[in-house]
């Protein structure tokens, strides 16, 4: 494979203006690898990771050790103003694939404002093989500041080859992907059915936290749950876990023998996609 060599000079500097150069880390597979790939192509490189405050344990670990790896420091944001404060603002409501007030304000948001009025290029982790939109800046599009840069389409970069450059670097996955494919965090409301009951297995603590958040008003009926379908509660019955992981073994089962040949990793993925239709917040996911 061909790889695109990078013109520091061209890139770090317009007409006497120093260009900062920032990836933007999820605790997730694409963006991890995007930092490994760019890490002695651009050395001036920038990392940033925005803290809800409620990630998985196995993603403050997986950024650890990417951090000493990378031998720079991962910028941690929203250190004063975490999900739990915002939640109080909008009055409990819970974030929704409607109302996506978490990924405006824990994500988006704290990563412009730790940019500034800079001239950035922001390097995105979609892949070629990928048909998705990238960064979706608050501000207005003409007086945008920061730049957008997709190194994995321009070098024809796939899902396999991001598997490769984890594995060469020594690093792995971060553990939750035995169970989950999506960072971003614990209670986040486009985990699928299975990676609920993942959740509830391996963190059933953190299980009963994200149930405490959710509220049902027994006299008008009104729902605020994670998910629209099911509450948590109704989800946990032994009869509905079973289901699911029942459904869940035979879409395995169904994969493995159409394509035997494929990574599991990769049929895992597929399956879980399969289970819905809703694309996650790109920034959380990558």
């Amino acid at each position: 494979m061909e790889h695109k060599v990078y013109d520091k000079k061209k890139m770090g500097d317009t007409m006497g203006q120093t260009i900062r150069h920032i990836l933007g880390l999820s605790g997730g597979k694409d963006s991890s690898a995007l930092a490994i790939y760019m890490r002695d192509k651009v050395p001036e490189m920038e990392y940033a990771f925005c803290d809800t405050g409620k990630e998985l344990p196995e993603t403050y670990e997986f950024l650890d050790r990417l951090e000493a790896f990378l031998g720079k420091k991962i910028e941690r944001l929203n250190a004063d103003r975490e999900f739990d404060h915002w939640l109080s603002v909008f009055g409990g409501l819970l974030p929704s694939s409607q109302v996506r007030w978490c990924t405006r304000l824990l994500k988006i948001k704290p990563f412009e404002e730790f940019v500034g009025e800079d001239k950035a290029y922001n390097y995105i982790a979609i892949r070629a093989d990928e048909d998705r939109v990238g960064y979706k800046p608050l501000k207005n599009v003409e007086a945008r500041n920061i730049e957008p840069k997709y190194p994995f389409k321009e070098d024809g970069i796939t899902e396999r080859d991001v598997y490769r450059i984890l594995e060469e670097s020594g690093l792995g996955l971060p553990e939750y992907y035995q169970w989950r494919t999506r960072s971003g965090c614990y209670f986040c409301f486009y985990q699928r059915k299975a990676e609920w009951i993942g959740l509830k297995q391996n963190h059933p603590d953190l299980f009963e936290l994200a149930k405490d958040y959710e509220k049902i008003d027994t006299e008008t009926g009104e729902r605020y749950t994670w998910s629209q379908s099911e509450s948590l509660e109704e989800l946990s019955d032994p009869e509905r876990v079973r289901q699911i992981e029942e459904n869940y073994a035979k879409a395995m089962a169904r994969e493995k023998n159409a394509q035997p040949n494929r990574p599991l990793l990769e049929i895992f993925g597929d399956v879980l996609d399969d289970e819905d239709d809703e694309e996650p917040c790109l920034i959380c996911d990558l």
